[in-house]
């Protein structure tokens, strides 16, 4: 194929992503490894041709990178912007055309009345979608230079009105590509580049003719590919930067994935210009403010209204009508989305909850409430607000924009009732307990970011937290891993699973009380079996012993068995006992007994040498070692008893003994005596510890159930928090709101008085005590005790009469020292359209009665 011809298009599979795509006989990802250079997005409007001219202006012919220029056309005329484009640069500027290949050192500028795509290095046309109102050619463009490009990806947006632009931005961030804005100072129409720098996606300030030079800049330090891990040199500088992170934020970010976060820091670095993580660290403990951009920057809080189309479509067609169908009457589901950002998964989720109510229509009451956490507290308040900008539009459907969306001012909120379903929180998932009793959690894109003993932590909390049946839904790049036997697929293509109920608790579980930062061993990322008794006593025994051997505590009960013990240690008959005093053979059971209670007290080993141990008829000569353990910390307190066999004498029979004295045969029978007297002590001793192992092991089921009851209060209190901080932010609101219309009512200086249906004083503005000598203490009186200056004295015969017929009265009255009022009352209506009470506003027309005066004169 020749050097700027256009290939055949692509279908429509090939344009989705869901078919390979050759050009000619040549594979595509042969020609995608040839198309490695950057590739710079830039969108404009008004005053853009100005800034374009300085921006390719400050370019060098040969940077390196393609230039690819979408701008606010005129659909109606033939654009002349690549002919005016060329003056200010030595590229070559072409207007962009079906199945173009982009190619370095080259200007490509949108043609009007079209919509411009990347697929593979190739250019797209699309006619615009004008049903939906709003065309968005910007982010359109921007967004598939960020699927198709990811860390090559370069958007800028510069002057024009509106905010086009913006998400595609954040789409370009989040792929970890680079952002700029104009100055919005520098501008002629700040408004697109003020909206991207407010969304908080943009790296790179400046005016138009220093971005090339400030990108290329970048690029010479680009940041280190997204699956390159750090070198063991840089490794204790990236921890010192998650210590800082951690005094600065309260969060630890050590269980993360190394990769991510030393590409986020190597991002910052090509950024702010430096060479060395080793210097960032020193620039980070000097630059507080340079630790908040860092976090910001490992949050990546980017994210839309219904992403990712098939898992909700799923979720509104199967998932929840299942869900719906088993609840009984008057059921409150309870939703949780952790990391929501924004909040447009978290609404996202209450639309769509609201579509399925409405389309089955179930004879039952059943509603949604909705948990929103994020680590982010500034996120967390423009989720709170609900104010998104016009750019949602190409995210919804035009029905949906209407029916749960209410237009503002260069933007759309969220609807009141979809609004009320979510409360929004702060909260670390890793270290706050969690919400429990939940019936859908919904976490996506988050367990990316996690390295595997993270993953291995939270998917365990998430079972916890969820309901049997419950449903978690994950990102398209996330899985349960390992935890097969706790979630099942409900459909594998979505990532939606289902909860599992088991028994007993996952042995991963570990419920957070508090940050990880108190825990050196859990921020180390050692996976939980090396805890384990198993794992830590056949370290000691590989390291000290090789015979047979036990592992006990102080009561003698055994907790581990290493290699044979058969010879030694037999079940004691009726009920089960594993406890070594029960067990250990004749000959053994009276010796273990003190060294046991000794090797408790002692430092040192005890060695018990040559006893003799009865095996189905046979005598054994053994050894034994009772050592007690202090270290490692997990088996301190615990006694080791070692096995050795040990070789008979040579020499064949033993030697017959001689006749025993009168005296040897007393001492004898007193000594076997005294041995079955110790044995019934010990049997009667054996019988008090299982008593007492009873009495514990009851305490221990109490203690869980003490332990469970706590995690479920601190959940119940995790949630009482999040609802009183919602709480506190609507009073806050409702505070400032008071404000403002307290102050608007004073600027009108127009005298009002608030009445409710019994004609009681409700509320009254500051001018209103010009008429009627009212002080606070007066709210709850009736008007008519009230003294006035009015000659009105019909006044509450003529408020009852408009709060009975609805129909408004307007008259003119004049006071006792010569003053006029006009005199309106109007009902009082609430936002759910009742009417409560009146409105009487008094508006002084004295000057113009005495003007009137005047000219009848």
């Amino acid at each position: 194929m020749t050097k700027g011809s256009a290939p055949p298009p692509p279908s429509a599979d090939e344009l989705h992503g869901t078919a390979p795509v050759e050009i000619g006989s040549v594979d595509i990802s042969q020609e995608m490894a040839r198309s490695d250079f950057p590739i710079l997005g830039i969108g404009c409007s008004a005053g853009g041709l100005e800034a374009l001219d300085a921006l390719l202006g400050g370019a060098p012919a040969d940077s390196g990178m393609a230039f690819v220029i979408v701008q606010h056309l005129d659909p109606e005329h033939v654009s002349t912007l690549p002919e005016l484009l060329q003056r200010s640069t030595g590229m070559q500027v072409i207007e962009a055309g079906e199945g173009v290949r982009i190619e370095p050192n080259h200007v490509y500028v949108i043609p009007p009345n079209k919509d411009l795509s990347l697929l593979h290095g190739v250019l797209h046309l699309l006619d615009p979608l004008e049903k939906r109102g709003l065309r968005l050619p910007i982010d359109f463009f921007l967004r598939t230079l960020a699927d198709d490009c990811r860390e090559r990806a370069i958007g800028a947006i510069l002057s024009g009105m509106g905010s086009d632009g913006m998400l595609g931005l954040g789409a370009i961030k989040e792929k970890g590509g680079l952002t700029l804005a104009q100055t919005p100072a520098d501008a002629r129409a700040s408004s697109m580049p003020d909206s991207a720098i407010q969304s908080g996606v943009v790296d790179i300030i400046a005016p138009a003719d220093e971005m090339v030079s400030r990108i290329l800049a970048y690029l010479h330090r680009r940041p280190l590919p997204a699956d390159r891990t750090p070198e063991s040199a840089e490794q204790s500088a990236l921890d010192q930067i998650i210590v800082l992170l951690r005094n600065r934020s309260g969060n630890d970010l050590s269980l993360y994935k190394p990769s991510t976060l030393h590409r986020r820091i190597e991002r910052r670095l090509a950024l702010i210009q430096m060479d060395g993580i080793a210097a960032y660290v020193t620039y980070l403990r000097n630059n507080p403010q340079e630790l908040d951009l860092l976090f910001k920057e490992v949050l990546i809080g980017v994210t839309s209204f219904f992403r990712d189309p098939a898992v909700w479509a799923f979720l509104s067609d199967i998932a929840l009508p299942a869900l719906l169908a088993r609840l009984p009457d008057h059921y409150t589901l309870r939703a949780w989305v952790p990391a929501c950002s924004t909040g447009e998964e978290a609404y996202s989720l209450a639309i769509v909850f609201k579509e399925v109510i409405e389309r089955l229509k179930p004879d039952r009451h059943i509603t949604l409430q909705i948990y929103a956490t994020d680590l982010d507290g500034d996120a967390i308040d423009k989720a709170r607000k609900a104010c998104y900008p016009v750019n949602i539009a190409a995210d919804l459907s035009p029905e949906r924009l209407a029916r749960r969306f209410i237009a503002e001012d260069g933007g759309y909120q969220v609807d009141r009732n979809v609004r009320e379903m979510v409360i929004f929180a702060p909260q670390n998932v890793i270290s706050d307990p969690p919400f429990t009793r939940i019936d859908i959690l919904c976490c996506r894109n988050l367990l990316i970011y996690f390295g595997q003993a993270l993953q291995k932590k939270v998917l365990p909390l998430f079972h916890y937290a969820l309901k049997p049946g419950g449903i978690l839904v994950l990102g398209s790049a996330e899985t349960t891993g390992e935890f097969t036997n706790l979630f099942a697929p409900l459909d594998k293509k979505t990532h939606v699973f289902k909860r599992i109920d088991q028994d007993t608790r996952s042995p991963w579980l570990s419920f957070p009380t508090r940050s990880t930062a108190n825990h050196p061993e859990a921020a180390s990322g050692r996976p939980d079996y090396r805890d384990s008794i198993e794992y830590l006593t056949d370290q000691l025994i590989q390291q000290r012993f090789s015979p047979a051997a036990v592992l006990v505590n102080g009561d003698g009960d055994i907790l581990y068995i290493s290699g044979k013990t058969g010879k030694y240690l037999e079940p004691a008959a009726g009920k089960v006992n594993i406890n070594i005093h029960a067990m250990a053979r004749d000959g053994l059971r009276d010796a273990l007994c003190s060294a046991i209670r000794k090797a408790r007290h002692n430092a040192g080993p005890i060695y018990l040498e040559g006893l003799q141990v009865e095996n189905d008829g046979r005598t054994l000569m053994v050894d034994v070692t009772v050592q007690g353990v202090d270290e490692p910390e997990p088996l301190r307190g615990r006694v080791l008893v070692v096995f050795t066999d040990v070789k008979k004498p040579a020499g064949g029979r033993r030697k017959r003994l001689p006749p025993l004295s009168d005296r040897e045969a007393e001492l004898l029978l007193e000594l076997n005596q005294l041995r079955e007297q110790l044995r019934i002590n010990q049997e009667e001793m054996q019988a008090s510890v299982e008593e007492a192992r009873s009495a514990n092991e009851e305490l221990q089921v109490t203690n869980e159930e003490l332990t469970t009851s706590k995690e479920e209060l601190q959940s119940m209190n995790e949630e009482l928090q999040t609802i009183n901080a919602e709480l506190q932010s609507k009073v806050d609101d409702l505070t400032w709101a008071r404000n403002d219309m307290t102050n608007l009512l004073n600027s009108t200086e127009i005298a009002t008085v608030f009445l409710d249906n019994e004609m009681k004083l409700r509320r009254f503005t500051t001018h209103a005590t010009h008429l009627f000598k009212l002080i606070p203490k007066d709210v709850g009186r009736p008007l008519s005790d009230i003294v006035t200056d009015l000659d009105y004295p019909h006044l509450q015969d003529d408020a009852m009469a408009v709060l009975t017929t609805l129909v408004f009265s307007e008259k003119e009255v004049g006071t006792r020292d010569g003053r006029w009022y006009r005199v309106r009352i109007m009902p009082y209506r609430t936002q759910d359209n009742v009417i409560d009470g009146v409105v009487v506003t008094f508006i002084d027309i004295t000057a113009i009665k005495q003007f009137e005066a005047r000219l009848h004169s």
